[in-house]
């Protein structure tokens, strides 16, 4: 037993530091957790769970057109984000309550305060000091908004999930991938929706065939895709905001929101107190053991700005509580991270991009199939999966998988557990399909496509 109060204090009650309080105490230490926001973090509160939520209401419109086609008539329909909202709450609420349940059958104490770093064994929490052999920050991320004239009027995804309106019009800034899915998200729930970027495409890091046909896609859905622009300043009027771009043109809109990426959670923490190192950015910098220079504060999730998911997070606390609790030797391994973008439709991704594994493996073989999904041939709709495998042609190893398609992320888990087996093109082609289903093209694809330069930089 240490002279210290708790064997180890966790900052942030988010996905990974709840698995890494919950798993740590389980293994024999006195432990405590922090939380002044809200139980399981971004994920749970205003990140994956709601936004999966939205993905679900707003895709239902497509559903009742298709629905046509196979012999349904759906009479009027109607919309209110009201009950969408309340029923979100009601379900977040819930895991809120999981959330506490866990840590509490866990024997971890809870403190809903906000918690700051004293010294290197000491943090502040509620008033009162408290002692821990160590102290683990996993605060998060915090949305990023540019500082530009009128930005105060502009929102984040932070409160997109409790508007008391749905907005008629909305434009949302950025290219990643919560842009495109609230882009989405707003269309499908018959949102006049212009989703603005910067740079000549969006996602950037993602696969370039994978970019252009998610574009491609939503543009046929109705979304207003403006590349090359950028908000300089916003104005308040009475009819709602009229954004002037950087070229001297203007939108009026009802709601603006920014998705321009986001920064780790570290300001105001007392980091500094303790002389713990941080990068420009305010990220933690750790070391493969998740120690920062000071030997007794250690940070992982998205604080430490490496992969930003939250079952990375949570691989992160695992590694974490083994190693520090148990005296394993387990490192993090952030190769071939399955990964899903809630777009519409739905992006898949494991492995590396058409240029990543040029650069790597130099002869590679690519297989791609674009078709229109079976469903589409009674109703009428018009939306193409796009399917795509990457081949190290010396060792014929599967290197990258891509897809765009209903349940793209659900294929991909998958996927992804062949990644790490190692699987190699022989394997996909001795695999019997399932027919018929889009998933099967990964065992059928016989033929590479004729070799192309190399795709530009992404």
């Amino acid at each position: 037993m240490s002279n210290y109060d708790y064997d180890l204090f966790v900052i942030g009650a988010g996905s990974g530091g709840v698995r890494a309080a919950r798993m740590s105490a389980g293994m024999g230490a006195r432990v405590a957790v922090a939380e002044d926001r809200y139980l399981g973090g971004t994920c749970v509160n205003v990140g994956c769970v709601p936004k999966k939520l939205f993905v679900y209401a707003s895709h239902f419109q497509e559903d009742f057109h298709d629905s046509a086609g196979f012999g349904w008539t759906v009479g009027d329909t109607a919309f209110d984000w009201k009950t969408l909202v309340a029923n979100k709450d009601k379900e977040i609420s819930r895991l809120n309550g999981v959330y506490e349940m866990l840590l509490n059958n866990a024997g971890v104490k809870l403190f809903n305060a906000r918690a700051t770093v004293v010294d290197a064994n000491t943090v502040e929490v509620g008033g009162e000091k408290v002692t821990a052999e160590r102290i683990l920050i996993a605060t998060g991320g915090w949305p990023t908004v540019p500082d530009f004239p009128g930005n105060e009027h502009v929102i984040t995804s932070n409160e997109v999930f409790s508007l008391e309106t749905l907005p008629k019009r909305a434009i949302v800034v950025g290219g990643g991938y919560i842009a495109v899915e609230f882009a989405g998200i707003f269309n499908g729930l018959g949102v006049e929706t212009i989703q603005m970027y910067r740079g000549p495409l969006f996602l950037r890091g993602f696969d370039a065939d994978v970019r252009s046909h998610l574009r491609d896609e939503m543009v046929k859905k109705g979304v207003d895709i403006r590349f090359n622009a950028n908000i300089a300043s916003v104005e308040k009027t009475e009819d709602g905001l009229v954004a002037m771009l950087e070229d001297g043109s203007t939108v009026e809109t009802d709601l603006i929101l920014y998705a321009t990426g986001r920064h780790p959670n570290t300001a105001n923490l007392g980091l500094e107190n303790a002389g713990v190192e941080l990068a420009k950015n305010g990220a933690v910098v750790v070391d493969e053991d998740f120690r920062t220079n000071v030997p007794s504060i250690y940070a992982l999730g998205d604080v430490i700005h490496r992969v930003a998911l939250t079952p990375v997070a949570i691989a992160e606390g695992m590694v974490f509580s083994h190693n520090t609790y148990k005296g394993e030797n387990r490192k993090m391994d952030y190769r071939d991270i399955p990964t899903a973008v809630f777009s519409q439709p739905s992006i898949g991704t494991v492995g590396l991009t058409e240029t990543e594994a040029h650069d790597k493996y130099g002869e590679i073989d690519i297989y791609r199939s674009a078709f229109r999904p079976m469903k589409h041939t009674l109703s009428g709709g018009e939306e193409r999966t796009l399917i795509k495998m990457i081949v190290d042609r010396a060792s014929d190893k599967v290197v990258g998988f891509h897809m765009v398609g209903p349940e793209a992320g659900e294929i991909t888990q998958g996927i992804g557990v062949a990644f790490k087996a190692g699987a190699t093109k022989a394997d996909f082609d001795a695999t019997i399909g399932i027919h018929p289903t889009s998933a099967e093209e990964f065992v059928t694809m016989r033929e590479p496509v004729p070799e192309a330069p190399a795709q530009a930089a992404e």
